[in-house]
């Protein structure tokens, strides 16, 4: 921790660490007089340069540790949640009941702001720190209502390289490790969720290979006390075949036949099973090796968790009913006559509702200065449409009212998960923003300006970046018609001459407004300039608009984001992508909205091509629908939905002491 005044006791030249006092502290010298014994004191207000209070370490968990949370009944009820409303996980976490929005329908909605970042380095640019920082900035310091809408982090990145997802320094949301591991539970309920339905599938293939129709009837509608029934689902079942009976008697052989019949074609099976873990030799496995399922062999996969339709579900379902019906629209193949297989066809998709019931329900935290967040939903920028959920959006801004602020963050760099907040989430949620905050650090713009990615003092480089992929983000903001202001994170190795030049060229490059962030180092109050800035740019008008219109075909929707958001010259559909395209037209899904699956690490398709990349042709490898999450999804290039390991995972940092229970080297 860092001082706000330091008492120095007697004369002479006294050193003092730099470190232990935050910039412009009061410093009270006391010396006693040694003929009166009255003591004498002077206040002077010491300079320290901006960079030096970085100067002793102090690891995430050691600060998240060293605060106490408030109760989370205290904290709802500081926001305005009713008892009744909350449903607390231990004493620092609790999920909140939708019912909140119900009560708060009369309420007006708060600003909405959106953060979001320049094309990242690996080890990211820290849009959750920013984010922190900005509500403590706004709640603890400016006195303005304010919420944090975060993603849950998965625990592939928090065991594998990157680590966990709670901010950092003194902007992080705590107890950290309570957020980055486990929560309350809704990633491994994605998990029983997901695999249920693989489970379903095979299962189904199964059965009706060894079975004929007339026992498959019976077991699938079987008789109790003599009299045989449909359930609700196997209704809904035949009504989409035309078949318009409820009474199992008077089926005929042939619609018999239809009913019990799904068909799926083991070729066109896009469901996979999912883990929580960034595990590459599950990318491809075999299923139905044993004896007992008689020759079922087929080849499949695992993806990571987060990559789940049902994940992608959670975060843009607006309601329990909404979400139910998501999961009934899920498809998860399809039938050798070429006609899609839904979760609702296998039955399944009451039973994924009831293991997602309590998932859908956001999670309330707090910051390190007790300022409250909404911790829900965690679906990857690269792999998915990367934003947390609708609900804890909309929940937040009936809490803050008018006058607050709700800030929620994007996946990656601004050409993914801006985009993809846009035109897929704003789309579902109805919701419109008023301001983007842009996150850049000088280490990305060097690499982006030329250089790997730390070189000191290299103004050119510097200079590069903001002129490449800064001012391609900026624009890519303005195409939706929102105020953008560059928040520029800074890192100790930030020198003042880089970071003023940063600012100055972020403006010239069409931001509203560009400030240094020190939330890292001070907390809410190292943001305060940002704080301050969004407040005005969030009283000007936003124009927002979507990117394009949602009944243009498919080809030109991708093409549309291909050249004007990340600055190809055209796409390139390979065979099976355009065989693919014709075939969702046909099935009616055109008019859905596009999630590009594409590396975060370059506005290209290549991912060591930085700055703005132009001149280059974009490949659309395959393209894949995900019908009740919403949208299509083309795949750029080779892109995985299961991450790996690298040599050194961060688990060989992480540890527990036996005895109090601490856990060590998360971060």
């Amino acid at each position: 921790m860092q001082a706000d005044a330091l008492v120095l006791l007697g004369a002479g030249t006294i050193d003092v660490p730099p470190s232990w006092v935050r910039p412009g502290a009061a410093v009270i010298r006391c010396q006693p007089s040694l003929e009166t014994g009255i003591v004498t004191y002077t206040v002077i207000v010491i300079t320290i340069t901006l960079h030096s209070c970085f100067s002793v370490f102090i690891s995430d968990i050691e600060i998240s540790r060293a605060q106490t949370p408030k109760p989370v009944d205290q904290l709802a009820a500081e926001i305005g949640v009713l008892p009744e409303e909350l449903e607390a996980y231990g004493r620092s976490k609790a999920k909140v009941q939708l019912s909140l929005l119900d009560r708060l329908h009369t309420q007006p909605d708060g600003k909405y702001v959106l953060v979001a970042g320049i094309t990242p380095t690996p080890l990211g640019e820290g849009k959750s720190t920013v984010t922190i920082g900005l509500v403590q900035a706004l709640s603890a310091h400016l006195k303005l209502n304010s919420f944090a809408c975060l993603r849950q982090p998965s625990q592939g990145p928090t065991f594998g390289v990157k680590g966990g997802a709670a901010g950092g320094g003194y902007a992080q949301v705590i107890p950290m490790e309570e957020f980055n591991l486990h929560l309350t539970g809704d990633i491994h309920a994605i998990t029983a969720a997901n695999n249920l339905v693989a489970a379903a599938i095979d299962a189904r293939m199964l059965h009706e290979a060894t079975q004929s129709d007339k026992a498959l009837f019976n077991r699938l509608v079987p008789s109790v006390n003599g009299v045989r029934r449909f359930s609700p689902i196997q209704i809904s079942r035949l009504n989409r075949l035309g078949i318009n009976k409820t009474d199992p008697a008077s089926l005929t052989p042939q619609e018999v036949s239809t009913f019990v019949r799904l068909d799926l074609d083991p070729s066109k099976i896009t469901w996979q099973r999912v883990v929580d873990t960034n595990d590459r030799f599950l990318r491809k496995i075999t299923v139905g090796q044993a004896s007992t399922e008689k020759g079922m062999i087929r080849e499949t996969g695992f993806d990571i968790a987060v990559a789940s339709e049902i994940m992608a579900i959670l975060a843009l379902a607006d309601s329990l009913e909404d979400m139910k019906n998501r999961l009934a629209r899920m498809v998860v193949g399809t039938s050798r006559s070429g006609q899609p297989i839904t979760a609702e066809d296998l039955g399944v998709s009451g039973a994924l509702a009831v293991l997602m019931k309590d998932a859908i329900k956001p999670t309330m935290m707090q910051t390190l200065e007790g300022t409250p967040v909404f911790v829900h939903a965690g679906p990857f920028a690269n792999i998915a449409h990367g934003n947390s959920s609708v609900l804890a959006d909309k929940l937040a801004l009936k809490l803050v009212g008018r006058n607050g602020f709700v800030v929620t963050e994007a996946g990656f760099g601004a050409d993914i998960g801006m985009e993809k907040f846009f035109n897929i989430k704003c789309r579902a949620s109805g919701l419109r923003p008023n301001v983007v905050v842009l996150v850049a650090t000088v280490r990305a713009l060097k690499m982006h300006g030329g250089g790997p990615n730390v070189i000191a003092k290299v103004r050119i480089l510097v200079a590069g970046g903001c002129r490449s992929n800064l001012r391609k983000q900026i624009q890519i903001a303005h195409l939706f018609g929102v105020p953008v202001v560059v928040a520029l994170n800074v890192f100790k190795t930030d020198t003042q001459a880089e970071i003023d030049l940063v600012c100055q060229l972020a403006k010239e490059c069409g931001a509203s407004d560009a400030v240094p962030c020190h939330h890292w180092a001070q907390g809410g109050r190292g943001s305060l300039e940002l704080a301050q800035a969004v407040n005005e740019a969030t009283s000007r008008p936003s124009n927002f608009q979507f990117l394009y219109n949602i009944e243009m075909p498919i080809v030109e929707k991708i093409r549309t984001i291909a050249q004007k958001v990340y600055g190809a010259d055209d796409i390139e559909l390979s065979p099976e992508a355009e065989a693919k395209i014709d075939y969702y037209n046909q099935q009616g899904y055109g008019s859905l909205p596009i999630c590009m699956a594409k590396t975060h690490l370059s506005l290209s398709h290549m991912p060591d091509k930085k700055g703005a990349p132009t001149g280059f042709t974009l490949p659309i490898r395959d393209v894949r629908a995900s019908i009740g999450a919403g949208f299509i999804f083309p795949l750029v290039g080779t892109m995985s939905t299961m991450p790996g390991l690298p040599t050194r995972p961060c688990f060989y940092d992480i540890d527990l002491d036996p005895v109090t229970e601490e856990i060590t080297g998360l971060f």
